[in-house]
């Protein structure tokens, strides 16, 4: 019961924050737009905040465990809110990429961050080998009704202005303190969690490798570097930046995006149980593939859209499944190590794609200013696609032990994680 408890926690946090990265991914890009920020400026402030998100992450993989799980997850709430009160009293460029930086400010519109990675590793043990997906899957979906909620906030800037008749940098100053009150809160979730979430608490001494075994450092490793790929596309298509382009291209401001953003996250969330059943039936490694090449072509063609109804429809056909891989990825992680490499394993994951993508904004906005507005779109389909085939070229013959069970194998389902890990 202890451990339900905790698991409703989890994700009672995980939505509050989801919130405040759906809004900010929204709001972010058009807020330094508004501010006089050019496209390679707002570029760099999304960089510099995914830049402290992997910084972070690299920290909780390696200490989480030491210095106990909830410790980690209550100081990245105060430093989220520390970044929402940078955004909300910036000044300029200079003042705003240190708390940018601080505050892990998230511009991509979905929550890919330190806490994300820490709250993996715990859910993964809260379940069965036969539930991880399912349970994984769940959170993932509330991660996106959240961040569906967070875009539709988007319109907050706009509403203010409206209802208060405040100026438009009041508008954006009382937006960002909403996000400020959105990670304090999830604090307090995070303050309730059970001594059961530290059971994986390790006495590791410093210098260490965390305590992973070579053959999970293998996995791990190959892993991370394809995760790193994918994220590389994905940085180039950060929400912040889509929602440039379609303010753009199309002339669509705060009052339509932040409802499109709210039908992308609808789609997201819904994507995620489907993710779960397909992979019961064709595998997590080929749910991840076979699913996420179609979205990248989707995504490619929305720039030769002919109107704005077309480019929406291509774009939201992308978003039904560009998210299917989530859950199916992050249980693969988890059954392919040992329960006490699951820190490490997922936080390493994780911090590869956080580089990637704190890497890739600032290129995609010099590439939107000086090569073609449309250029991010056409560079992460295609980094993406390539990511898909060596993924399933790597790994396709690596079965966690459900699949291997289902087919007839000899590892029972809540066996042993190790006995998985071993490349055919």
């Amino acid at each position: 019961m202890q451990l339900k408890s905790d698991q409703k926690l989890i994700y009672s946090a995980a939505f509050l924050r989801s919130l405040g990265v759906g809004l900010t991914g929204v709001v972010l890009g058009i807020s330094l737009f508004r501010a006089g920020f050019s496209a390679s400026r707002i570029g760099v402030v999304v960089a510099v905040g995914l830049a402290g998100a992997a910084l972070a992450t690299l920290l909780v993989s390696l200490y989480a465990d030491r210095v106990g799980r909830r410790t980690a997850l209550l100081i990245l709430s105060l430093l989220g809110a520390l970044g929402g009160l940078g955004l909300a009293l910036r000044s300029d460029l200079s003042s705003i990429l240190p708390l940018a930086f601080l505050g892990m400010v998230n511009g991509m519109g979905r929550d890919r961050g330190a806490a994300f990675a820490l709250d993996q590793a715990m859910l993964a043990e809260t379940v069965p080998a036969e539930r991880r997906t399912w349970s994984l899957a769940w959170y993932n979906l509330i991660l996106d009704a959240g961040h569906a909620l967070g875009a539709l906030a988007g319109a907050l800037p706009f509403l203010f202005r409206r209802w208060l008749g405040v100026e438009l940098l009041s508008s954006y100053q009382l937006t960002f303190g909403f996000y400020v009150a959105l990670n304090l809160l999830s604090a307090v979730f995070y303050l309730c969690l059970s001594p059961h979430i530290e059971k994986a608490r390790l006495a590791i001494p410093l210098g260490s490798s965390a305590g992973i075994s070579p053959q999970s450092k293998k996995i791990v490793a190959k892993l991370a570097a394809l995760f790193g790929l994918d994220s590389l596309g994905g940085g180039f298509l950060t929400s912040a930046l889509i929602a440039y382009w379609f303010l753009r291209r199309f002339g669509v401001s705060e009052e339509g995006l932040g409802p499109l953003f709210f039908v992308v996250r609808l789609l997201n969330a819904g994507s995620h149980l489907t993710a779960a059943w397909l992979a019961r039936r064709i595998g997590l490694v080929n749910t991840m593939v076979f699913t996420h090449i179609p979205s990248s072509l989707f995504l490619i063609a929305v720039p030769f859209a002919p109107s704005l109804t077309w480019a929406v429809g291509l774009f939201l056909a992308r978003e039904c499944l560009v998210e299917m891989d989530v859950p199916t990825r992050q249980s693969y992680v988890m059954a392919v190590v040992e329960p006490e490499e699951r820190t490490f394993s997922s936080g390493i994951t994780n911090l590869t794609r956080n580089v990637a993508w704190a890497a890739a904004p600032s290129f995609a906005g010099y590439f939107m200013q000086h090569v073609a507005l449309a250029a991010p779109l056409f560079l992460g389909g295609g980094i993406k696609i390539t990511y898909d085939i060596l993924l399933y070229l790597a790994f396709r013959r690596l079965k966690p032990p459900e699949e291997r069970t289902a087919a007839g194998g000899n590892t029972p389902i809540d066996g042993p994680e190790r006995t998985r890990g071993k490349m055919k």
